[in-house]
């Protein structure tokens, strides 16, 4: 490698986090992300980077596209999905200085808590793309309307269109860690009650459990909403798979930055089903949880250290 590469490999170093953030909002696949990273670097390497003036916005157009096209070759395999689908969590030890990793200034951004990447992808592809690169990254619509195909005033539509269903879905911003400890230990104690008012108590009113498995693991079937409906599924799974008894295969994590709990699973036996492993990321609002995403599917926890 020349001088010349080193100095360019250096500046698309420099790059590389915010790119990361990039494609991780939009595909919410961590796999998905460092592909279009990297092959935004081949493309780079093989420019004349002398031509470009802007080159963090020059990239983040690259991977902006790369991440459309992954878009549109996953729509098939999301119709086949079984189940609910969440995004790929993102998932590090509480209490351990940040690491010389992008991801962990990835996630340091609002933008990618687990509850504003569910809305995001409730958007079509093109509402997501102009929404992210204009709003968040503040690519130029003329450059969104040439990457999706489009004419200026339709890209303008669909960031606008993306926008409004963000502000509708109206996600909570992140409590501080203290307050989120706090919540989730009521929980867990809530919990160990077996008492569903109890656990009830300690749940938004509106609050919503997705689980996401792919068939391929053990969880909710279909998107719950409601404190009770929910307090009485948390109770029936206790009973059945008794996951408060082996308190020791579960801890705190940070899930996307948030507080979360990781379950390391557990063997079944004649009295209890066996209990697969998971992180389970938590949304909290007004002092209560009004979220929990329950991340099951095996593919989407190759990264995670249980």
């Amino acid at each position: 490698m020349t001088s010349t590469d080193d100095v360019l490999a250096e500046r698309f170093t420099e790059h590389r986090a915010h790119l990361l953030g990039v494609a991780y909002r939009i595909t919410g696949s961590l796999a998905d992300s460092e592909d279009a990273v990297q092959e935004a670097w081949f493309r780079l390497a093989s420019t004349d980077a002398g031509d470009i003036r802007d080159l963090r916005g020059w990239l983040t157009t690259v991977v902006g596209r790369l991440c459309l096209d992954r878009l549109k070759s996953a729509a098939a395999r999301r119709e086949r999905y079984v189940g609910q689908w969440l995004p790929e969590p993102v998932v590090r030890p509480v209490g351990v200085p940040e690491q010389a990793n992008p991801l962990d200034l990835v996630v340091r951004d609002d933008g990618v808590r687990m509850a504003a990447l569910v809305v995001l992808h409730e958007l079509s592809p093109e509402q997501r793309v102009a929404f992210v690169l204009h709003d968040a990254f503040s690519v130029p619509f003329a450059e969104i309307a040439e990457m999706l195909g489009c004419s200026v005033a339709a890209a303008r539509q669909h960031a606008s269109r993306g926008r409004k269903a963000v502000a509708d879905a109206d996600a909570p911003p992140r409590a501080d860690l203290a307050e989120q400890r706090r919540v989730l230990e009521s929980f867990l104690a809530a919990m160990a009650t077996g008492d569903p008012a109890a656990i009830a108590q300690v749940l938004h009113p509106e609050a919503v459990l997705i689980g996401d498995s792919d068939g391929k693991a053990r969880t909710a079937a279909q998107r719950m909403v409601g404190a009770d409906k929910i307090a009485r599924f948390t109770v029936g799974l206790m009973r059945m798979y008794g996951v408060m008894a082996d308190a020791a295969g579960m801890r705190f994590v940070l899930i996307n930055g948030d507080l979360g709990m990781l379950f390391t699973g557990t063997e079944g036996s004649e009295e209890r089903k066996a209990v697969d492993r998971r992180v389970t990321a938590f949304v909290v609002r007004d002092g209560k949880i009004a979220a929990m995403y329950d991340v099951v599917n095996p593919d989407k926890l190759t990264t995670v250290e249980f």
